[in-house]
């Protein structure tokens, strides 16, 4: 779309409850660069709904997505939901690669909570600070993420991207891709929050690596039709009275108290991780990078700062990107919708 001269690009393709987005970057001088992106506010949820009219409606959306956006490339990685993936840290004995192998599907067996026979296992060694000795054997030992996605929902997105005639070259779970695009260089650990329509998911992320995911079931819409409710009005106008209030620390009114009891669930957790990282690890959450398309609910990153005592900052997805200067308002304004398909894209080209 933007016409930049490049060498190989790659589009990032989010399938979210709230639409379906996309973003081509290129690399060009060995920076990835901004090519084109689109996205469409109709849901398509090809994991929940394993209907052939959902998959049609899926591969003709993401066609015309594509098509509509002027993608240049046919190489794109795709994000599985959170929900949709098991993941765990586990500590276990140094071992030579061949060994570790054995060891993860020894150990997977004891906590992944579907047959294995159902499942694709990954696992990746972390580089984070050894663990202590264990206490019985006294060996060393390594952290390792354990990674394990249904195959039937792996398959289902290769048959999407198979009829849309792309090569679909990777998937990963949307938690690496927000801490890719998020990714912060002045604190070791951050916790990202990431706001959407319908849900709101949390992930721990130590040196760009997220070590605990957690979903919940409440978003942007939640606080609308809590105010909605609170004020007797229309969600059209209770989404107005969101964005105009939202959590202002001296406010007394009804709507910022309505919106800040709907939200508790999010700051109890939020809280609960702060409790349960301290509690795993010497060094604490010392950041927490908001996202989402409900994250700039005016005046929120200053309730948890007061709240939680740490930085509280909005992310900018599109800090790692070269972009026309005069793009960005626009982009500012769609970042947060399109952090997951950002940090997509961003998979091929950086470390």
């Amino acid at each position: 779309m933007f016409g930049f001269a490049k060498k190989r690009s790659y589009l990032g393709v989010d399938f979210g409850s709230a639409g379906l987005k996309a973003v081509e970057l290129a690399v060009d001088k060995g920076k990835p660069r901004l090519v084109t992106y689109g996205f469409t506010e109709l849901p398509v949820d090809v994991v929940r709904n394993v209907s052939v009219e959902a998959r049609d409606l899926a591969v003709n959306s993401l066609k015309a997505l594509v098509q509509q956006a002027h993608v240049t490339t046919t190489k794109a990685v795709a994000a599985l939901p959170n929900f949709a993936v098991f993941t765990q840290i586990m500590d276990l004995p140094v071992m030579s690669d061949k060994d570790l192998a054995a060891a993860v599907r020894w150990e997977a067996k004891k906590i992944v909570p579907w047959p294995l026979e159902e499942m694709i296992l990954d696992w990746k060694k972390l580089d984070i600070p050894a663990a202590p000795k264990d206490a019985t054997s006294g060996s060393a030992t390594m952290k390792v993420l354990l990674i394990a996605a249904l195959k039937n929902v792996v398959a289902r997105y290769m048959e999407i991207f198979k009829l849309a005639n792309i090569e679909l070259l990777s998937l990963e779970t949307e938690a690496f891709s927000v801490a890719r695009a998020l990714a912060v260089t002045d604190v070791p650990t951050m916790l990202i929050v990431d706001i959407g329509a319908f849900t709101t998911d949390l992930a721990v992320v130590e040196r760009n690596i997220p070590l605990i995911n957690r979903t919940l079931d409440i978003g942007g819409n939640t606080l609308t039709k809590a105010i909605a409710h609170s004020l007797n009005i229309n969600e059209q106008r209770a989404e107005q009275f969101k964005r105009d209030f939202g959590l202002a620390v001296e406010a007394g009114g009804s709507i910022p108290k309505t919106i800040e009891a709907a939200f508790s669930p999010v700051i109890n957790e939020v809280k609960y991780l702060f409790d349960l990282y301290q509690g795993q690890s010497r060094t604490p959450i010392q950041k927490v990078v908001l996202t989402g398309g409900s994250a700039y609910l005016p005046h929120l990153p200053d309730f948890l700062q007061t709240l939680l005592k740490v930085p509280v900052i909005l992310g900018d997805p599109w800090d790692r990107v070269v972009y026309p200067v005069e793009l960005k308002p626009a982009l500012d304004e769609v970042g947060p919708m399109l952090v997951v398909a950002i940090g997509l894209a961003l998979r091929e080209i950086v470390s």
